[in-house]
């Protein structure tokens, strides 16, 4: 199934078929997310993210939300 024909039938979905379409793809977004930030986690991708964060933290360059 191309792309097109995946909008077009979204497009032809009543109200309610739509929301169970929109959280179901949500979810299924939200794990390939969550294992993509995963395997980026553990290959160390984001060590220089997570140091410089801390290193923020601790010089007091921080605010609580």
């Amino acid at each position: 199934m191309s792309i097109n024909e995946i909008e077009q039938a979204v497009q032809q979905l009543a109200p309610d078929e739509l929301a169970k379409f929109r959280d179901g793809f949500a979810h299924c977004d939200a794990e390939r997310w969550d294992r993509q930030m995963e395997r980026d986690v553990a290959a160390g991708k984001v060590d220089t993210l997570a140091e410089e964060a801390l290193t923020d933290l601790r010089e007091g360059r921080c605010k609580d939300l």
